[in-house]
């Protein structure tokens, strides 16, 4: 798999990175002596972040980072997650539904809804893992950064993160008075209005945010029962309170809500056709879906349903000169109901809804020690969720058949060339003989899981030029996952239309127990007071997966039970990080090697959801860098870039998969663009920052297929304005996808697994004016 395209490496611009990186000598650097000299030494081109849970220049982090400020975000014009990672190399969100995120992080995907899956990726908010993907996601709004730390970091941020983190950090409740206010409209009739009202003093400080965001479907909808499609109704609110009694106690209280009333998502058929022509993936629907919707599958109307509720209790007490103890508690609650039309098309054949609820509990105590030799940390983690995922199933039998294999009146189309789906047709040609048979199902799966950990990491500084750090995670895991299902018989053949075993009233359950050591190994090497270079190994692991299902026998159904191994992989990496004058950067280089690399595909014995099976072994092999450079005290440009060549080995025993891509892995990501900052005078300014993002090639399913595929994408993004009475109040523009390109978001879907695959459009241009005022 080792294969390295020159357009892939951009072999020109890394060397001239990492020329510049150097051009400060080699002069040994002081020693980092705390979180306030560090927080002096910053400049505009360094964030502060607290990967390694403590305070650092982001460049004195051994580890690859990409490291986004709410201010930096604001500039881009960036308001959501899937928008932030075009501007990050090796991360690539694609958010087919608030419900139904798709996580990568250097090609490697975490987006299961299964309860008895583990995540890949661990989402982190507020120091809390939220990686169960069905409560995950959220909107971005009063933040103060979002850090992306690529690779396996158990050590750091949990079992989760086992090819990363992404780490979300609200702001902060402060001493004083102060608020922002901030509206816009665009077009769709979309209109956003956000803000935060803060109030406070030394002692105690509180802070409300939130924001809303409305927008009309762009995917029109012939159906005359549903609404257009990808429609947005999103609301998100936070309390925080910071109690501060004396300078060496802290605590944090905060409190978030995030709900979603969106409409449906566009699984628009590659082949049936609607009212309007032929099927076009960015042309118009007609998905109807099922009317009997509103009592089987929850909801009358395509779209999501979700509530997200989140609780976060932080302390941290200065024990001694040089101890800290840090304690991380967290609740997470959530619900959700999403009702999709799988077939894409008028017919009423494969209507189905995720209901999905869970829970999340965690206690995290960590100890902390720094001096000017040595800093570490030790400490436990507790962490325990019980989620379920239900799958109601509903259709017309008549059109099941007919659709699926033509059996019911010869020569029927499942939709005609006109749209009239082949229940209609059907009805029409037996003069009413033959009508609607609705036919419902569900099945459900169930996990809950305990994981039990401790670890300990330690830095050791021999001299001011050279740090050592090794850590390691030991952890114990119980996983129990349960299966129901309720399938009756047809009412043509007296068997389930589709191979799905009725439990007849029963919850097969079975569990099982895991351990694992997950140690991590960093070298950091000060080459000057401006560039460190770093090198480091560690162990990533996604937790086994306990399957749970049913099998028919003569005298019933019986439990059918598969253990999946967990999936390990070993990251190695070295690059390079530093500020030089107005130069700031970074440049890596890794190899990741997996064993029991896990895969989820479409269930065949239960189609409408997925399921976990292990590949075989995979490599991964990628380049990243990203460059700022301050040309003027106005003028800041940036540009980054991240290459990877990996997929599962193409070996004979890794089956039909061999050789084939990750999932949502481009093989080139690319942005770049400037930001202008240009006083007019000394209370106005005006301000704009273009921008360029590029991804090349996509496969949405593994075997891989260029039929669901996208080919590469170039974007171009806009946010201009001005600013005036000293930044009290602002008017700005915005354009998203500027040239109003075509192209896929994802495809295959539920319908493939009946061999109907579906296509959903990505976003078109988004355009808008945005006002806001603070004090």
């Amino acid at each position: 798999m080792l294969k390295l395209s020159p357009a892939a490496l951009s072999r020109t611009s890394l060397v001239a990175l990492a020329s510049a990186l150097f051009i400060a000598g080699t002069a040994p650097a002081a020693a980092q002596a705390g979180t306030d000299d560090a927080a002096e030494e910053t400049d505009d081109n360094v964030i502060i972040v607290t990967a390694q849970k403590i305070e650092q220049k982001s460049t004195d982090v051994p580890i690859t980072i990409s490291a986004n400020s709410g201010e930096r975000m604001k500039q881009l014009g960036v308001s959501d997650l899937d928008e932030l990672s075009n501007y990050v190399p090796g991360l690539n969100i694609q958010e087919q539904s608030a419900n139904n995120p798709g996580v990568v992080i250097r090609g490697i995907t975490s987006d299961s809804g299964s309860a008895q899956q583990a995540a890949r990726v661990t989402l982190y908010y507020n120091g809390v893992d939220i990686s169960r993907s069905r409560g995950s996601y959220q909107d971005l709004y009063d933040i103060d950064r979002v850090e992306v730390i690529k690779g396996p970091q158990a050590t750091l941020f949990g079992t989760a993160s086992a090819v990363g983190a992404i780490s979300i950090i609200s702001a902060r409740p402060e001493p004083g008075l102060s608020g922002e206010i901030s509206a816009s409209y665009g077009n769709f009739d979309a209109y956003t209005l956000s803000g935060h009202l803060n109030a406070g003093n030394d002692t105690v400080a509180v802070r409300l945010a939130g924001a809303y965001k409305k927008r009309d479907g762009y995917v029109t909808n012939l159906a005359p029962n549903q609404d257009d499609l990808y429609a947005q109704d999103q609301l998100g609110a936070r309390a925080s309170f910071r109690f501060t009694p004396s300078s060496d106690f802290t605590a944090d209280l905060i409190l978030t809500y995030d709900r979603q009333r969106n409409s449906g998502t566009p699984f628009i058929s590659g082949t049936l056709p609607t009212s309007a022509g032929p099927a076009d993936p960015f042309g118009v629907a007609d998905m109807r879906g099922s009317p009997f919707s509103a009592a089987v599958l929850g909801d009358a109307d395509l779209g999501l349903t979700r509530d997200v509720y989140d609780a976060n209790l932080t302390m941290s007490w200065d024990i001694a000169d040089d101890w800290t103890i840090t304690t991380v508690n967290g609740y997470r609650k959530f619900n959700s109901n999403e009702v999709f039309d799988a077939d894409g098309s008028a017919a009423f054949f494969l209507e189905f809804a995720e209901d999905a609820n869970g829970e999340q509990g965690s206690h995290e105590t960590r100890f902390a020690y720094n001096s000017d030799t040595f800093r570490g940390s030790f400490g436990w983690n507790l962490f325990r969720e019980d989620s379920n995922q239900r799958v109601p199933f509903s259709t017309d039998e008549v059109t099941y058949f007919q659709c699926l294999a033509g059996i019911v009146v010869p020569g029927v189309p499942c939709v005609d060339s006109n749209g009239v789906p082949a229940g209609d047709a059907i009805k029409a040609l037996t003069g009413g003989a033959v009508g609607t048979v609705p036919y419902q199902a569900v099945f459900e799966n169930l996990g809950k899981n305990d994981s039990y950990s401790v670890f300990a990491d330690g830095t050791w500084i021999p001299t001011p030029s050279l740090e050592l750090t090794a850590g390691v995670r030991v952890l114990i895991e119980k996983r129990r996952s349960g299966y129901r299902a309720t399938a009756p018989g047809s009412f043509f053949t007296g068997a389930p239309p589709f191979p799905i075993t009725d439990t007849a009233g029963q919850t097969f359950r079975t569990e099982d127990s895991f351990s694992a050591v997950l140690p991590r190994f960093n070298i950091l090497y000060r080459f000057s007071d401006e560039i460190n270079g770093f090198a480091t190994v560690s162990k990533g692991r996604r937790s086994a997966t306990v399957n749970a299902g049913a099998t028919s026998t003569p005298t019933g159904p019986v439990g059918n039970f598969t253990d999946i191994a967990p999936e390990i992989v070993w990251n190695y990496e070295v690059g390079l990080k530093g500020a030089v004058g107005p130069v700031s950067g970074s440049l890596g280089v890794y190899y990741q090697a997996y064993d029991n690399f896990q895969v989820t595909i479409n269930d065949p014995a239960n189609p409408g959801t997925t399921t976990t099976l292990s590949a075989g072994s995979a490599t991964n092999f990628g380049v990243e860098a990203e460059v700022n450079i301050r040309a003027a005290d106005w003028l800041n440009l940036f540009a980054n870039i991240g290459y990877i060549d990996g997929g599962i080995d193409d070996k004979p025993g890794n089956g039909n998969l061999a050789g084939s891509r990750f999932r949502l892995q481009p093989e080139v990501q690319a942005a770049g663009g400037f930001t202008v900052d240009y006083p007019v005078n000394d209370s106005t300014r005006i301000f704009a920052t273009p921008s360029v993002t590029h991804r090349s090639r996509v496969y949405f399913e593994a075997p891989n297929n260029i039929l669901t595929s996208q080919a590469a994408v170039t974007l171009v993004n806009l946010r201009a304005g001005i600013s005036f009475a000293d930044e009290r109040f602002e008017i700005a523009g915005f354009a998203r996808n500027l040239t109003n390109k075509k192209y896929l978001l994802d495809a295959g879907n539920t319908g493939g697994a009946f061999g109907i695959p579906t296509f959903i459009p990505a976003e078109p241009r988004f355009y808008g004016i945005q006002a806001s005022a603070k004090f």
